[in-house]
């Protein structure tokens, strides 16, 4: 009796220590550490951290620093392209990663890891375990089926200056397409063309532009050297920055979170991200700041009323509540959210609805030219709009990018929580506060000095030569401490070339030989003509500044323009332009690596590993 006994005893002891050492494992931590490449020790930005099994992942920032949520026991499997994958079990929370080039060892901190085990880095250098390691490409998560749209555009071609002029065009100061297109990258595939709009490259990174002087809310800078790609043409470079405007000095803020909250957004990169980047802005908020929150799925809900930004934990908890299913009604909820929006407003303030989805609108109102039609009766009520997209494989860009040009606001792409912060946090003036709205440019080219003339990206901002006076017209939006870049490429006049587009001699108007003379004499190559509103006011004011080339090679150029040449040269590459000539993401790579002083948050450098990533690709 006393053997059975004790026999049961042992049992449950047995069963106790069992049932503890599951809790153990399944105790979730907070993953952190380093990445870097094992070669040189230098970090790796835009490294991918996956949850075995799972479709919980983290991207790493451009410091290589990476935080995720594990349970002890987890595998974690880090991917960078054109480095080997590596699966590490989760056992505490710190972890640095090295990830070799070559077919050799990966090191874990102090640590040579091989497979799932590990040795003392004084051990032998050993091979890792076969099937543990995978060279080349880190595949995107799977999908059943890609749905993905993009609006569809074709490049800017050469203009004669003789014929046309003036060139016009909307600021444009969203940069979704450059994070959507590292999503692609970082995931071993190249972005489809259609996905890769130069200007929001250029506008995605900060340059060093002088502050606004006198009471223009912007300033103009423009510099002229030789083309990288083709050194026989000239590249006009114009920087726009908007005033800064410290924190406690923006006017208080009405927001209302649009938030999908669909099926479609049942995904780690969707809801879940979603709801950490909104906490970013959250902890932001000031007291005299409010927000609500609707969410929309198969209906629209208010589930928060306007709040005080005292009361952040009351608005945190609603977003912790939040859950995805259903349909997909956008267009009621948007509806609903400038309702919300208007019966709260702030005069003076910032009013403003944050579309927060995935794009995929698929109830109620759901073709772009409804929604357009819907979102331009809106924004003259004075509320803002800002878009933020999430997740892929059915992603919705054109969606997305009608709704935020035709709300008076922008539109960013999260694909991880870094870039979050980069958006509500670090840019938090410039994403939500306007300080200068309908926002046109316009460049006179001297025919006497330019042949011909290109505009680099700015598709869908093109205007026509009218409407630059037109205060009709609606424009782009600059916020606080925000900047917009802008390059033109220049034929000289003199300079023969295959691209300066040619036409037959007129046969009712005369054309003489002295028609030249008649041009001006002016050294200017071109005047740059920009109109802004005040964001109260309905009537435009002028700024004008004169363009003159100095001859200045692109070596003794600025860091401003040798980077914003290289981004130019990026998006050329990815869309196989015709104007790329012999331009190589080698060439990318060094302009890029002359122009990183000036890089307050290390995205240039991101930018230099990224090109990297996507010339294997190719």
């Amino acid at each position: 009796m006393k053997t059975n006994s004790v026999l049961k005893k042992l049992a449950w002891g047995l069963v106790i220590f069992i049932g503890l050492s599951n809790v153990v494992l399944a105790q979730k931590i907070q993953v952190s550490g380093k990445v870097m490449l094992a070669a040189d020790s230098s970090v790796l930005p835009g490294v991918t951290i996956l949850i075995k099994n799972t479709n919980i992942s983290v991207v790493t920032n451009s410091q290589g620093n990476y935080t995720i949520q594990a349970n002890i026991g987890d595998t974690l499997r880090f991917s960078f392209i054109g480095l080997e994958i590596l699966y590490i079990p989760v056992k505490e929370t710190k972890l640095n990663v090295y990830l070799n080039t070559d077919d050799e060892t990966a090191i874990v901190g102090e640590t040579i890891v091989t497979g799932y085990s590990d040795t003392h880095r004084a051990s032998a250098v050993l091979k890792l375990h076969s099937g543990m390691r995978i060279r080349g490409r880190a595949m995107p998560l799977a999908y059943e089926r890609n749905t993905e749209e993009y609006n569809e555009f074709a490049a800017n071609r050469f203009m004669l200056a003789l014929d046309e002029p003036l060139s016009t065009f909307s600021t444009d100061v969203d940069n979704a397409a450059y994070s959507n297109v590292r999503r692609f990258i970082n995931q071993g595939t190249l972005p489809p063309v259609d996905a890769i709009r130069t200007e929001e490259f250029l506008n995605y990174f900060a340059y060093d532009y002088p502050a606004p002087r006198g009471n223009d809310p912007v300033s103009i800078t423009t510099e002229v050297s030789n083309a990288p790609w083709n050194t026989q043409h000239k590249l006009v470079h114009i920087g726009i920055k908007a005033k800064e405007i410290a924190t406690e000095n923006l006017p208080a803020s009405n927001l209302v979170f649009l938030i999908d909250v669909s099926g479609s957004m049942d995904f780690s990169n969707k809801l879940p991200l979603l709801k950490s980047s909104l906490k970013l802005l959250v902890k932001q908020l000031r007291p005299q700041d409010r927000v609500a929150i609707v969410t929309y799925a198969n209906q629209t809900k208010e589930v928060l009323t306007s709040t005080p930004g005292s009361d952040k934990a009351k608005i945190l908890d609603v977003i912790d509540g939040l859950h995805a299913s259903g349909g997909t009604a956008g267009g009621d909820g948007i509806q609903r959210a400038y309702r919300v929006a208007e019966n709260n407003f702030i005069k003076g303030g910032n009013n403003r609805t944050i579309l927060a989805t995935d794009g995929d609108f698929n109830i109620g109102i759901s073709s772009p030219k409804e929604l357009e039609k819907m979102i331009e009766m809106k924004r003259a009520s004075g509320i803002y709009l800002t878009v933020l997209g999430f997740g892929m494989g059915n992603y919705k860009d054109n969606r997305m990018q009608v709704l935020a040009e035709k709300g008076n606001g922008n539109h960013a792409y999260i694909d991880n929580l870094t870039e979050a912060k980069k958006v509500l946090v670090n840019e938090f003036g410039g994403t939500l506060f306007t300080v200068a709205k309908d926002v046109k440019i316009q460049v006179e080219f001297n025919p006497a000095k330019v042949q011909a003339y290109r505009l680099i990206g700015y598709e869908s901002r093109l205007l026509e030569a009218k409407d630059f006076n037109d205060d009709t017209k609606d424009a782009g939006e600059m916020g606080a401490g925000h900047s917009v870049t802008a390059l033109y490429e220049i034929i000289p006049v003199g300079v023969k070339s295959n691209f300066a587009p040619t036409i037959d001699p007129l046969k009712y108007q005369k054309t003489g030989k002295d028609e030249k003379k008649a041009l001006t004499d002016s050294p200017e190559l071109l005047t740059v003509k920009l109109r802004y509103k005040q964001p109260n006011s309905h009537t435009s004011s002028k700024m004008e500044v004169a363009v003159i080339d100095k001859d200045t090679p692109i070596k003794k150029s600025s860091e401003n323009f040798r980077f914003s040449a290289a981004v130019a040269g990026f998006g050329m590459l990815l869309q196989n332009s015709d104007y790329k000539n012999d331009f190589t993401f080698d060439n990318v790579i060094d302009l890029a690596k002359q122009a990183t002083n000036y890089d307050p948050e290390g995205y240039r450098k991101e930018f230099i590993r990224l090109v990297e990533s996507a010339a294997l690709l190719k």
